[in-house]
């Protein structure tokens, strides 16, 4: 089964063994020539429920036994990571939401809030909040700027758009009861910027990843919020951080 898809800007040709992928990735359908062709054999859907069946265990959690063409969903967005930084692009791991045309990047180890914050953010903010992608989002880092692109890989809540917007800041969510912020160094930020970003098993693309990251630092502010699940934390995030 074959689809064409534009996703970060990149026309996409997507050969899969099941049609789910291609249902998954339907609003960004396109027509044209392909950048790039990523292909599924069985193999790959094997080594995703390989990986998945080690996290669960890593984690202590019960192991799932996920269909194959869920599995391929997965296969078919980790080859276009393992792709994109060719083209100036890297997946990293956050919730991303715009506002008045700007990107603000909230990230933070599973489980912290980052979708419970940028949810603050859009019931503070209306509709000038927009969900740029809320789990998996691809980054484009030129020399003159770097810009978020919504793409079909957003979270169990299926929230994102597909848009392009430039990257104003990045900021590192932590539990708190009492909501502080503080803007940090890329230095103070650097750890969670390599954790949270895929990091390709080719070893030029990691490299290459690793100078995307940095730079994406020389036009990006960093900040580390402390937050509780209030909506006070959006009010004080948001006004800090537009400037």
């Amino acid at each position: 089964m074959t689809g064409i898809y534009k996703i970060a800007g990149k026309i996409i040709e997507i050969n899969s063994l099941y049609p789910k992928v291609h249902d998954y990735c339907r609003e960004y359908s396109f027509v044209g020539k392909p950048d790039l062709i990523v292909s599924v054999t069985q193999s790959d859907i094997d080594y995703e429920r390989e990986k998945s069946a080690a996290a669960d265990t890593a984690e202590g959690r019960s192991q799932h036994e996920w269909p194959d063409d869920y599995l391929e969903e997965l296969a078919v967005y980790r080859k276009i990571a393992e792709k994109m930084p060719e083209y100036d692009t890297f997946l990293f791991h956050g919730s991303a939401v715009a506002v008045d045309g700007l990107c603000y990047l909230f990230t933070a180890k599973s489980g912290t809030g980052k979708s419970t914050h940028t949810r603050l953010w859009r019931t503070l903010l209306g509709e000038r909040a927009v969900m740029v992608n809320d789990d998996k989002p691809l980054i484009h880092a030129d020399d003159n700027r770097t810009v978020v692109f919504g793409t079909p890989y957003n979270g169990k809540h299926r929230l994102s758009a597909n848009i392009a917007v430039p990257l104003k800041a990045v900021c590192i969510l932590e539990r708190s009861n009492e909501n502080r912020i503080r803007k940090i160094t890329k230095d103070e930020a650097y750890t969670m910027l390599l954790q949270q970003s895929y990091r390709p098993a080719d070893s030029q693309a990691l490299i290459k990843t690793l100078a995307l990251i940095d730079r994406m630092a020389e036009h990006t502010d960093f900040w580390r919020l402390g937050c509780n699940m209030d909506i006070s934390a959006a009010e004080l995030s948001y006004n800090t951080m537009k400037g």
